[in-house]
């Protein structure tokens, strides 16, 4: 395949709107390989190492390590594929290394055991902080290891806030606020605008280039950077218009979801939606995975999530269902522009009014049988 068919700068704004980015394209095999070789480069000789999702609230949790600890080696890794990132940890960074996990939480337990436990058995200490929605078994599990596990509150916290109270440092100012201003985009509380800035800044940039800039800036970015994110939205605004422009209104019992398609920033195209009426906006991605978006009316999108392959927070929420065997499904995703994505992610919609009219019906039944056993009851004390 030549180069030029996958190379975004050869597409049209609305081409490049239906098709993901040209790294979905690259084998997963090549790019374990770029990565084992970066990861590395990265740790050898590391005595500190985060593991951490490399989105603003990930990085700023890495920088208050780094504040407190000093250089520490930064390995980017997502929640499925944080066994291999812990994996590449052991292999390469020095024996008792102090290491931090932030930013994740896995599904179950079972995929990162064998990883895990080598690590611990590795590693002089190892921290785990984070605030997503955590089972119960999983945590259990984490902490019997010995691992220090702290998960905040994850509709009061970000991460970079756990880390902050967390660990025993007098932060600056600067760092103490900008947890506060990556909490701000992380939670889409939305009060602060440079949140916004932080959370494109974080997509645009690579991991170690922001890092270098926050370290020193905090939250406040500097001029060359915002003329750089400034250049870039332009690109971001016509791909959001384009997504919003197929966005579609369903209604599922009391909760009207919004659903559409398209490469763009999914929470101002989430923010759309819910302008025009959406408790819940759903958001899929060419590349097959989709984004779950939440209001005060609809606090469940992990629970969403949960049903297909996902999981996250009540109001912020992302999966990728498990229907994808082969390129001919993901040419019909692109064609259809993921008629497939979106039908199963209402169906986890339904199977959630589902239950609680089970529920309400199965309390119904018993306030009835509560009702007619009083009814009994005063039945045989009139006799």
């Amino acid at each position: 395949m030549k180069d030029w068919v996958i190379d975004d700068e050869n597409l049209s704004l609305e081409r490049k709107s239906l098709l993901p980015g040209e790294g979905f394209f690259f084998p997963d095999s090549l790019e374990a390989r770029q990565e084992e070789q970066e990861a590395k480069e990265e740790l050898e000789g590391a005595e500190r190492a985060v593991v951490a999702d490399p989105d603003a609230d990930g990085l700023a949790a890495t920088a208050l390590v780094r504040e407190a600890y000093g250089e520490t080696a930064l390995i980017d890794a997502g929640p499925h594929d944080l066994a291999d990132a812990l994996e590449r940890v052991v292999a390469y960074s020095e024996p008792g290394a102090t290491v931090f996990i932030c930013d994740l939480c896995p599904d179950a337990y079972e995929p990162i055991a064998t990883e895990l436990e080598v690590l611990v058995e590795e590693a002089n200490e190892v921290f785990w902080f984070d605030h997503h929605q955590w089972d119960e078994a999983v945590a259990d599990a984490v902490r019997a290891l010995g691992i220090e596990l702290v998960v905040g509150e994850s509709d009061e916290e970000c991460t970079a806030d756990v880390v902050a109270r967390s660990l025993d440092y007098d932060f600056p100012d600067y760092l103490v606020e900008l947890a506060e201003v990556t909490r701000d985009h992380d939670l889409w509380l939305r009060e602060d605008p440079r949140s916004d800035d932080l959370a494109d800044y974080s997509y645009w940039a690579e991991p170690e280039e922001y890092m270098e800039v926050i370290q020193e800036h905090g939250a406040e970015l500097p001029t060359e950077v915002e003329e750089f994110l400034a250049e870039q939205r332009v690109e971001k605004e016509a791909l959001i218009e384009r997504a919003v422009s197929r966005a579609e209104m369903k209604r599922i019992g009391d909760w009207t979801v919004g659903v559409t398609y398209g490469r763009c920033s999914q929470n101002e195209v989430a923010e759309a939606m819910r302008e025009q009426g959406a408790d819940a906006s759903v958001v899929v991605k060419p590349a097959g995975s989709a984004s779950i978006r939440g209001t005060d009316e609809f606090e469940r999108c992990h629970e969403v999530a949960r049903q297909v392959n996902g999981g996250g927070h009540p109001k912020a929420a992302g999966c990728k269902p498990s229907i994808y065997d082969d390129m001919l499904d993901y040419a019909h995703h692109w064609t259809t522009q993921g008629a497939v994505t979106k039908q199963v992610i209402l169906e986890a919609f339904w199977a959630l009014k589902h239950e609680d009219d089970e529920a309400a019906k199965a309390a119904d039944t018993a306030d009835d049988a509560e009702a007619e056993s009083g009814a009994a009851d005063e039945l045989d004390a009139d006799e």
